[in-house]
């Protein structure tokens, strides 16, 4: 380019300016007409997809995508001005869970709206080093291609039924000890395995585990529940998937609505499940494999099942960042909110026995403030503020202050018999929460690790674990249950992989839930009043619970069938056999 010595010098600045766009016009154009495919039924609490043509990359890249592009959109109601700011994620070919892509230029997003007609969103794309666990909006550069891009949709009301959670809409913490269902106000309880822990370690899905010497034994195929998979259920890669969907449908028939599941084991008792390319690498994401999981997910959801992500244990509860919220901390939480945090039924556990030290496991336990910082993150980065438990490994007292974002607690006893069920409840229920925030308080591991819910074959009667356990838990003011199985018996919480061996027991805990929904009492108003109820030779607190709202209902549980019982009401006692 020559400019003419005698051009003036607003004339000159003029051409630069011109020269300059023409040297950028192939990446503003690029941004302008970035392809953008909108996916899913554009419904209240559906899944909303976004998936944008983005930079060519793989999993393996030496520009991490990982960590070095941020795709947030911000999604916001037109009538409303409510918005939500979700993360994004690198999606290799946009069909990884069938091809087993690593690499490709497909960004995804996922939405779930909570109000129909028009929503707006906008992109925001960054580049630059560790970019991805930044919190600064203008962190890095832009990244081109969808960065600043904006587009509009109109969303109806859903069009599905019991059980699909789209029927109900977001089960919410709602600042009582009972979460709460957005669309239709109702009050959830909860009631399903916490066994196996390893669920997700699926010889279908892709991945590293099933032959890096870790373990590999261990390695699920849930055979026994493939009779269970029905013609339309969702598979993969050619009929890959339908043990463990068929193992959804299996819990669903049986009533009931939740199952949990470790998301990362890595050191731990099973070592087969994390969302990384390997064992031994924490920042490089399998993108087949967790879009696989998303599968399973999302069919849970469409069946009426509660998803708990346990997202460490206690063996490696200090394996990213030495327990700190680091990059590689920070990562792991946002590629499980931006793939998974769509999702309308679920819970974050930030640990399993948490805080606990056992002298044989090379990470050391996490400190009050790492305990106090993994819900602070997820309180600020998770869009829909999805409840926050911890699994108690040491008490819960050092997470009660006014620096906590958690909202409740993830329960485990010690006894065989369950008996400890009952009063752990009503403790936490009772604590004076300092932040304001009355904690949510399920059971998600009654009994001990060597027996807890034991097979059919075993028990069939199952007494402890209904009197003790499930009613104990219920009554005393818990959200709900999870079943754990003990080691040394079959089917175990490692082994497990046929949900038939408790059957049984299953059909108890339906009708525990199915007397709540009949009876239509307002439980969440209720508290434990063990007090209220008395006869001859019965423990208060042991032999009989009450939970109630003095003056307007009153469930009594009775382990003395036939007995007499006392009942006080309004200060005047009555009697009933």
């Amino acid at each position: 380019m020559i400019l003419n010595g005698n051009m003036t010098m607003k004339k000159r600045h003029l051409i630069l300016l011109l020269f300059a766009a023409v040297l950028l016009w192939p990446a503003v154009y690029a941004a302008a007409d970035t392809a953008v495919d909108l996916t899913g039924e554009l419904r209240k609490w559906h899944k909303i997809t976004l998936t944008f043509d983005g930079p060519e990359t793989s999993e393996t890249d030496e520009f991490n995508p990982f960590l070095n592009y941020r795709l947030n959109v911000r999604f916001t109601h037109r009538a409303t001005g409510a918005t939500y700011l979700v993360p994004g994620y690198f999606a290799a070919d946009g069909d990884a869970a069938n091809t087993s892509a690593t690499a490709g230029d497909k960004w995804r997003v996922h939405f779930a709206p909570d109000n129909t007609g028009e929503w707006v969103w906008e992109a925001s794309f960054r580049k630059n080093r560790w970019v991805a666990v930044s919190s600064k909006p203008s962190a890095g550069v832009s990244g081109g291609f969808m960065d600043g891009q904006t587009g509009s949709f109109e969303v109806k009301n859903s069009n599905k039924k019991l059980p699909d959670f789209r029927a109900t809409g977001r089960l919410q913490y709602v600042n009582e000890p009972y979460l709460r269902f957005a669309e239709t106000r109702e009050y959830f309880l909860k009631a399903g395995p916490d066994a196996p822990e390893n669920l997700l370690a699926y010889a279908d899905f892709d991945g590293t585990f099933h032959n890096d010497g870790h373990k590999d034994d261990l390695v699920k195929t849930w055979t026994p529940h493939i009779t269970d998979w029905q013609d339309g259920d969702p598979t993969w890669q050619d009929g890959k998937g339908k043990g463990l969907i068929g193992a959804l449908n299996y819990l669903s028939s049986k009533g009931m609505n939740a199952f949990s599941f470790l998301a990362l084991n890595i050191m731990g008792d099973d070592q087969n499940v994390f969302p990384y390319t390997n064992y031994d690498t924490y920042d490089r994401i399998d993108v087949s494999k967790l879009d696989q999981w998303e599968i399973i997910f999302e069919h849970g959801q469409t069946k009426g099942l509660f998803l708990h992500f346990k997202t460490a244990e206690m063996e490696n509860q200090g394996l990213l960042d030495g327990g700190g919220l680091g990059v590689q901390r920070k990562l792991y939480y946002r590629e499980l909110v931006a793939r998974f945090g769509h999702h309308l039924a679920l819970n974050w556990n930030m640990g399993e026995e948490n805080g606990e030290w056992v002298n044989n496991h090379r990470t050391p336990p996490q400190e009050t403030v790492q305990r106090l910082a993994m819900a602070n993150w997820f309180y600020h980065n998770d869009p829909y503020r999805h409840h926050v438990v911890i699994h108690n490994g040491i008490d819960y007292d050092d997470l009660t202050g006014p620096d906590s974002y958690y909202t409740g607690a993830s329960v485990q006893t010690h006894l065989p018999d369950f008996s400890q069920v009952h009063g752990a409840v009503k403790r936490l229920r009772d604590w004076p929460v300092v932040n304001g925030r009355p904690w949510a308080i399920a059971v998600d591991e009654p009994g001990d690790a060597q027996h807890s819910l034991l097979p059919d074959a075993e028990d069939p009667d199952h007494d402890n674990a209904r009197m003790n356990g499930l009613w104990g838990a219920l009554t005393a003011g818990a959200w709900g249950t999870e079943w754990y199985f003990g080691y040394q018996h079959d089917h175990s919480d490692l082994t497990a992989q046929d949900w038939r061996s408790r059957d049984l027991f299953w059909e108890q805990a339906r009708h525990a839930l199915d007397f709540f929904e009949l009876a239509g009492v307002p439980f969440h108003l209720a508290k434990s009043h063990d007090e209220l109820v008395s006869g001859p030779g019965l423990m208060t607190g042991s032999d009989a619970y009450v939970l109630a709202r003095p003056g307007d209902f009153y469930v009594i549980f009775s382990k003395q069938g036939g007995k007499e019982l006392n009942l006080t009401l309004n200060k005047q006692p009555a009697t009933w056999s």
